[in-house]
């Protein structure tokens, strides 16, 4: 356990949710991810020596990026044993030695660990000066219909309430994150998907399919009962189904890329340095504002 960290994720749980679909896991995840890797790979003008990819699916993306030549050798790893997994190793564990990496590309498992400022920051101690951090997290609004379902059930039906999806990171948060690990020219942006399903428990079997289910430690512990999980689905197919009678859902996807610093990248001028008046490029009159 790491100290002073709170311990909001079980990483055993974590790591046992992944293994069991590591083997199985469909391929439209590893295919979409690639697919959004390269589109934004394709706005940066450089070619690496050795790039990591991190998170589950990572072989498989491999093999999707295996014609983009520019990202050099190619190295995977992942909290779990995978087919095409070249290490096994923890976010909050990095074993990459300092400035060893050109690129490093994480998946989705920031999500999922305790210390996430602390990852960052060993994402760029990992990098060479001018290196590359591109990263995906889901987000704010992922999954808000099965969050409200579920506490609308178990308000219903037991009279409480528990987490049954994990919290998501916030976009400012996230931007204060990357800068707080020592990112230069850090920058998030946000991708939002509405998947649509044939009802609530195809939505939950897909979850489970991925790996992806919360693995929170203060999860409730005793098992979902038959009637809760029926409620929860009903709730969910009551309020968020659509004409054709398909039920939506909504995933938040934050992207972010930072630089490891170094002296050829853009600096900011400091205050008071300015050369010419913004009135003047403008074309407008100058107003001074009165002193307090």
């Amino acid at each position: 356990m790491t100290t002073g960290i709170p311990q909001l994720f079980d990483k055993v749980l974590r790591r046992r949710y992944l293994a069991r679909v590591a083997a199985t896991r469909p391929p439209f995840f590893a295919q979409a991810l690639a697919a959004e890797i390269e589109s934004r790979l394709g706005l940066i003008l450089r070619d690496f020596r050795t790039t990591l990819i991190y998170g589950p699916a990572a072989g498989a993306i491999r093999e999707h990026l295996s014609g983009l030549t520019r990202l050099g050798t190619i190295v995977t790893a992942a909290p779990v044993k995978e087919p095409g997994i070249d290490l096994v190793c923890e976010d909050e564990a990095w074993p990459f030695a300092a400035e060893s990496l050109d690129c490093t590309i994480s998946l989705l498992t920031l999500s999922s660990i305790n210390d996430v400022p602390g990852s960052l920051a060993q994402f760029r101690s990992a990098l060479r000066p001018d290196g590359l951090f591109l990263g995906t997290v889901f987000a704010g609004r992922t999954l808000s219909e099965l969050r409200e379902a579920w506490l609308a059930a178990e308000a219903e039906v037991t009279g409480g309430a528990s987490l049954r999806v994990a919290p998501f990171a916030d976009l400012r948060d996230l931007g204060s994150l990357m800068q707080r690990a020592g990112f230069a020219l850090p920058a998030v942006d946000i991708d939002m998907t509405t998947v649509r399903y044939k009802d609530a428990l195809s939505l939950m079997r897909e979850i489970k399919a991925l790996g992806l289910q919360h693995a929170l430690a203060a999860r409730a512990r005793k098992p979902v009962t038959a009637s809760l999980l029926a409620r929860a689905a009903a709730l969910y197919d009551e309020r968020f189904k659509d004409k054709d009678g398909r039920v939506r859902a909504t995933v938040e996807t934050a992207w972010l890329i930072g630089w490891a610093p170094h002296a050829s990248q853009q600096q900011p001028l400091r205050p008071g340095s300015a050369k010419a008046r913004l009135a003047d490029a403008l074309k407008t009159a100058e107003v001074k504002l009165k002193r307090d």
